[in-house]
């Protein structure tokens, strides 16, 4: 990489490129001079890598603002060409609704007027545009209230822009500035408060309308301008490096931005109903999603030295950071730990974090990558961020039974994943006490789960020896023993089925075609031994010659196929085969899952069969004490919305290239058509067409091209039925999913119950009561070990089995039904008819509402 890019990639680091140096004045003078020699013959290159820097880098947005005003003062055609790119690319922006382009964008343009590289009446003539824009919105008569999200969003980009240009607006165009906030106040008293209802991290939460009365985000972050605006504009996170070159800046020549449009926003539905305004509702939040819900763990003390506006500054360099380097996790977890602020903000930084992991109803990336970002950070900070991280999990584990359940498993699943890193490092003797909770109780599931994915992640042995101080845990680890083979040597019996499993195990070493198997089963085995025994016989046969590895099973899968399907041709069937599964792999919970995942990939069992055997009376005991059916309900209800989202992928790419392939085919049949009519010497006489040869050939490619699109044309007719018809089976999935859910509340639930509280109340047993005081989240020493911790036996009550099973299954639905919102709102009609109905228990109902943010009181 050339030296100038290094240059600009670096600023503001500690780097080889900038010395010994940390003094951003020095970066900037080094860094400009190196520019400067580079303008005279790569202006072009400079100008977009300049942009692509703070497009990539926000935090160092005043850095990369100052270096444009000091280029713009010597080439005023560079920073008009700049602004003029700036605008095309903020537009653009807008148009393909990219929320973090905009915002970005936004605050180049506050720190470009702070470098009076771009003039203030532009800067507020873009915030009275989105002002214009949200106020339109929010109206009742002129616009649609439903895309309050998009309003929202517009008037929280004004806002986070001011902490880096409040100043120099307040200074050069007061009267603006002032009009502007006005303005955003009276947006804010003809908008409706927003609740994070659906989305909150504890049921409780959820349940309390906790939202209702606090300030939502971005009356939150109107309350910290207001503070900011009172104390003069100072911040202490924004570093305001235009300030040293104040004297130089001052001379250059501002640039006119010119007017943007905000896209226009759907209509109103022409027939208002709860189900129409709720799906535009969703789209219009999907497009434009609240970038944080902030998940409190730490106590305030934590964070006194930072104030209201830093916290949401460097929120946002945080966000910034996992934003742009998704995929780098050291480089990622190398500028999180340098931001441009005096202060220490490891608690920050970990909230940050977290709230991002646990986001609902999905994280911004994927879990692994936030994983990732914390080992690579405990590293960076082994003297700090390790007790921090520790702190964070004691601190959610105190609250395990209140947390959602989604945010749950994320939480086992990440944790079980950090400790593998730290060899599975942790004080387990503080959460012994679980052993003396019932079976249920939320603390025991976790240990027990977060036990479980340890085993997957290393070996049994491995895992019990890091328990070895809390040695009674081991009750709660998996079965060491292997898979459940009926039909083993070592039992010493020798019935016919063991007969048959041998005659099987047999011919599929001796390689035997399939077709044979086949004849072999219809002809001696199911004949003589029934349904029952054929299909025992047959799956655990089969299933025990590929128990040596996955790719054992994979291939045993693949292979004997047709074995599977003769055997289970129908649902009924399937479900009999998943439970044999179930069975082998009785001790294996991954293995259980992984075959009957791939079973389903291969079409041997449907989707329909597994929702039919997770609700069997077997698993359904499980539903409070094990993740095992849960997991397995999760990867069949994923695989059958991946199926629909790759087709649509491949319907979208087919079309294009249809597009394309029909424009080749025209541009063929023009040149065909210019050539034929093309008149031509021949031995002195005028011959209408061209060269015969290279009518031949143009000829032969204008066929081609037309095949082309006729066969793209009959792909896209294939890919569009197999959609269609995965779109039928999804409903069929969705409605089963619903009516089982139904079915098995209905039967548990007490009569007349309207709220978790009264669930939770209905049966408590008392284990030790102590309940003068909540528990508090100070956490001491370097151990950060919580102030409340039960590790002396202390105990607190402990929900009944039956209310813990309806509020573990509840967790569950509102869980399915915020993650796969958007598949299910074109059923809700059929679901509302079906299931939804007033016979069904009011918590089953207000749990799929809530989990679809559908107004609670239509339940």
């Amino acid at each position: 990489m050339s030296s100038w890019k290094n240059l600009l990639l670096r600023i503001g680091d500690k780097s080889p490129e900038y010395g010994v140096s940390s003094d951003h004045k020095d970066h900037i003078d080094t860094c400009f001079g190196a520019l400067r020699r580079e303008l005279d013959h790569s202006q072009t290159d400079v100008l977009e890598f300049l942009l692509t820097c703070a497009e990539h880098l926000p935090h160092k947005i005043p850095l990369y603002g100052t270096l444009i005003g000091l280029i713009n003062l010597e080439n005023e055609d560079f920073g008009k060409q700049l602004v003029e790119k700036t605008k095309t690319m903020f537009q653009d922006a807008l148009d393909t609704g990219n929320c973090n382009g905009v915002r970005v964008l936004m605050r180049l343009l506050t720190v470009m007027m702070c470098s009076k590289v771009l003039q203030p009446s532009s800067l507020v003539a873009v915030f009275e545009t989105f002002l214009s824009s949200a106020a339109t919105t929010v109206d009742e008569e002129k616009g649609n209230p439903l895309w309050q999200p998009c309003a929202d969003f517009y008037i929280t980009c004004i806002l986070s822009c001011l902490p880096w240009g409040g100043a120099e607006l307040t200074e050069q165009v007061p009267e603006d500035i002032d009009r502007v906030m006005v303005a955003v106040e009276s947006y804010l008293s003809i908008r409706k408060h927003t609740t994070d209802t659906g989305l909150s991290f504890f049921e409780n939460d959820d349940e309390n309308g906790e939202g209702l009365n606090d300030k939502d985000f971005l009356e939150d972050l109107w309350d910290r301008i207001q503070v900011l605006s009172l104390n003069g504009w100072k911040v202490e996170s924004v570093p305001r490096p235009h300030l040293s070159f104040e004297a130089q800046l001052v001379a250059g020549k501002s640039h006119e931005f010119g007017p943007i449009s905000c896209p226009s926003l759907p209509k109103p539905p022409s027939v208002p109903s709860g189900v129409s305004t709720g799906k535009q509702k969703h789209e219009a939040e999907l497009k434009y999603p609240q970038r944080i819900h902030r998940l409190n763990i730490f106590p305030p003390s934590k964070h006194e030295d930072i104030q209201p506006i830093d916290r949401f500054v460097m929120e946002e360099y945080l966000l910034d950071v996992l934003l742009f380097f998704n995929g780098c996790r050291k480089e990622c977890a190398s500028f999180m730990v340098g931001l441009p602020v005096s202060f220490r903000y490891e608690y920050l930084m970990a909230e940050t974090i977290f709230s991002q992991l646990l986001m609902l109803p999905q994280p911004p990336f994927r879990p692994v990558y936030y994983t990732l970002v914390i080992i690579d950070l405990c590293k960076a900070l082994p003297g700090a961020f390790p007790a921090v991280v520790a702190g964070a999990v004691r601190t959610l584990f105190e609250r395990i039974a209140d947390l959602d359940m989604e945010c749950r498993t994320r939480l086992i699943l990440w944790f079980s994943h950090h400790l593998s890193n730290f060899q599975f490092i942790w004080p387990w003797e503080e959460w012994a006490y679980v052993l003396d909770l019932p079976k249920w109780a939320p603390q025991r599931v976790f240990v027990q789960e977060v036990l479980e994915r340890e085993v997957r992640l290393s070996y049994w042995d491995k895992v019990k020896q890091s328990i070895e101080n809390a040695p009674r845990l081991e009750e709660l680890l998996p079965p060491k023993s292997g898979p459940n083979f009926s039909f083993g040597s070592e039992d010493g019996k020798e019935s016919n089925e063991h007969a048959l499993s041998g005659k099987l195990n047999s011919m599929v070493k001796g390689k035997s075609p399939v077709r044979e198997i086949i004849s072999w089963i219809d002809e001696s085995v199911f004949p003589n031994n029934g349904l029952e025994v054929t299909l025992r016989v047959i799956v655990q046969t089969l299933l025990n010659i590929g128990s040596k590895s996955f790719t054992h099973l994979i291939t045993v899968l693949e292979r004997y196929a047709q074995v599977f399907v003769k055997v289970c041709p129908d649902e009924d069937r399937q479900v009999m085969l998943i439970a044999e599964v179930s069975s082998f792999w009785k001790s294996n919970t991954q293995m259980t899952a992984i075959a009957i995942d791939r079973m389903m990939g291969y079409r041997l069992v449907s989707n329909l069969a597994i929702v039919r055997w997770v609700f069997s009376a077997e698993n359904i005991e499980q539903f409070h004490t094990s993740d095992r059916p849960w997991e397995i309900l999760r990867n069949a209800v994923s695989k059958t919305h991946n199926r629909i989202s790759d087709l649509r992928k491949e319907i979208l790419t087919i079309k294009k290239n249809i597009s394309s392939a029909e424009e080749a085919a025209m541009e063929a049949k023009a040149e065909l058509y210019a050539a034929e009519s093309k008149l031509t010497l021949v031995d002195g006489e005028p011959v209408l067409g061209d060269n015969p040869v290279r009518l031949n050939r143009l000829k032969s490619h204008a066929e081609k091209t037309k095949e082309d699109v006729v066969t793209l044309t009959e792909s896209l007719q294939s890919k569009e039925a197999l959609l269609a018809r995965a779109i039928e089976e999804n409903e069929a999935l969705f409605i089963l999913l619903y009516k089982s859910f139904s079915n098995v509340l209905t039967e548990r639930l007490p009569e007349g119950t309207r709220t978790l509280h009264e669930l939770k109340s209905a049966q408590v047993d008392v284990m030790a009561v102590d309940a003068e005081e909540p528990p508090s989240m100070e956490l001491d020493d370097e151990n950060q070990r919580s102030q409340n911790s039960q590790s002396n036996g202390e105990k607190k009550g402990v929900v009944g089995e039956k209310e813990q099973w309806c509020i573990t299954t509840l967790g569950y639905v509102k869980a399915f039904s915020r993650q796969y919102a958007a598949e299910i709102w074109p059923y809700v009609e059929k679901l509302d008819a079906e299931v939804l109905t007033e016979e069904t228990p009011y918590l089953f109902r207000a749990a799929v509402y809530t989990g679809l943010r559908r107004p609670i009181h239509e339940a």
